[in-house]
């Protein structure tokens, strides 16, 4: 863990919304002494409004520009921090780019239902975030998590499901995966995070 703590390098984590980033990633910054951003308050902030009302007034495109302007700042101004970035956030290539620049990034993973139930249990997410589509909550999740499936795949260099999984036992793991995979290695040596 020591080598982890002095490095430079930040620590990222995606996924749908609902499955935990934000919280994950409050307690993996406290573990790690590292700085926690959360990118949708950070829009929401510099903003000045919520990202409901981002969609409502501008539209999805501008809210977008905003992330991809926010997630730029980040990344140069905070080095080292955990970022907890919005379940859109790898829509853009660019986007893609930066996180994959900024550190290593984990994706949180969970199935449309357990998403369901929990979205439906956070008062936070029901005031603030807007629909994607025009079906059902179970529809909506399952054809957007399947559109951007390939895109958390591809932006990823680790992925955890969270479903049954208290947030400590996800933190702990990242912990684990972050520290062996930022050890420094002989060239010779294959490294086991590539």
């Amino acid at each position: 863990m020591n080598a982890l703590l002095s490095r430079r390098e930040g620590l990222v984590l995606v996924g749908y919304r609902g499955t935990g980033k934000s919280t994950v990633g409050r307690l993996l910054a406290e573990r790690s002494g590292r700085p926690f951003v959360d990118a949708d308050y950070e829009i929401e902030a510099r903003a000045g409004r919520s990202i409901r009302a981002i969609f409502e007034e501008s539209g999805e495109p501008a809210f977008r520009d905003w992330e991809e302007r926010v997630l730029r700042e980040v990344a140069e101004a905070r080095p080292g921090a955990v970022l907890a970035t919005g379940g859109g956030a790898i829509l853009r290539e660019a986007n893609r780019r930066v996180l994959r620049s900024f550190g290593r990034v984990v994706w949180l993973r969970a199935e449309p239902h357990i998403l369901v139930r929990r979205l439906e249990a956070d008062a936070r997410t029901r005031s603030t975030r807007p629909a994607l589509t025009s079906g059902g909550v179970l529809d909506e999740i399952a054809d957007v998590l399947a559109a951007r499936t390939p895109l958390y795949e591809e932006v990823a260099h680790a992925s955890v499901e969270t479903e049954g999984k208290p947030a400590h036992e996800i933190a702990d793991w990242i912990l684990e995966d972050w520290s062996r995979c930022s050890e420094p290695r002989p060239p010779q040596e294959p490294h086991p995070c590539s």
